[in-house]
């Protein structure tokens, strides 16, 4: 989901949307300045700064990474001393005044921009408890596509791509959340009756925030190599078939760009 942020209506969403990321807590900040080279005089001249907070938080059991991209930034301050950390957020004030965004990411004013405009992208899922993100790898996806795959069109475009899978799906429980269209584990043919951990566990969502769906896919880190080509292989069907936004980590990627990212990812890991 994006949505851009110019004005008090805007704004008035925004907060109303995220509850002002209450609880969160920020996971990155960038800074980007754009010089120009001004052939008058020679020199470089600043054009335009650009600062980035990453944010995960908690709202309506739903857990969230929001991407704050600013422009037009005039004023900024990121102050940290002895120690103290501005990450863990109570909740945000913001105003606009005078055409200018101002945010304050924290109650001391020490996480503080000034700017011109916002964009706001974010990928929501249902919480999944019972593993630690520690010991997971996750990809999540989220599409604002009407359609949404099924089970058993995964079933078939692995079977196509050589690797078939049986499904056995998630019982319900008392407390899963309602937007939940399906849950369950994929476990490759051959590795069946192996005494080894389920195989990729997977969970389709939606419709959220609007028409659209969420797909969430994990493995246990400490699984092998078979189990992770297929969470790739899965995670490739779905950005081919489907336009929408991934996210890996605290790192929100379009999905026409998945394969370049993936490529850069696995030729850092191997150097």
């Amino acid at each position: 989901m994006k949505y851009q942020v110019v004005n008090i209506e805007d704004l008035r969403w925004l907060l109303g949307h995220t509850g002002g990321f209450r609880g969160g807590y920020v996971t990155d900040v960038q800074v980007s300045k754009r010089r120009l080279l001004d052939e008058a005089s020679g020199r470089e001249v600043l054009a335009g700064i650009t600062v980035i907070v990453v944010i995960r938080y908690r709202i309506r059991q739903m857990a969230r990474v929001a991407k704050m991209t600013m422009t037009g930034v005039t004023d900024f301050s990121m102050f940290e001393q002895e120690g103290a950390d501005c990450s863990t957020l109570g909740i945000i004030q913001a105003e606009w005044t005078d055409g200018k965004l101002r945010f304050w990411f924290d109650p001391q004013g020490e996480l503080y921009v000034v700017c011109d405009e916002a964009q706001l992208e974010e990928v929501a899922a249902p919480s999944l408890e019972p593993l630690s993100l520690e010991q997971v790898a996750q990809w999540t996806f989220q599409s604002e596509s009407p359609d949404w795959p099924t089970v058993t069109w995964l079933l078939a475009e692995l079977e196509v791509a050589g690797i078939p899978c049986t499904w056995q799906a998630t019982a319900p429980s008392a407390g899963r959340h309602r937007s939940i269209q399906w849950e369950g584990d994929l476990l490759p043919v051959s590795r069946q009756g192996a005494m080894a951990a389920p195989g990729v566990h997977g969970m389709l969502y939606g419709p959220l925030d609007g028409p659209g769906f969420g797909v969430v896919l994990r493995v246990l880190v400490v699984q092998d190599r078979r189990i992770g080509q297929v969470l790739s292989l899965l995670a490739d069907l779905i950005v081919q078939r489907f336009s929408g936004q991934c996210l890996v980590g605290n790192t929100i990627i379009p999905g026409v760009e998945w394969q370049n990212w993936k490529s850069f990812e696995q030729q850092r890991v191997a150097e």
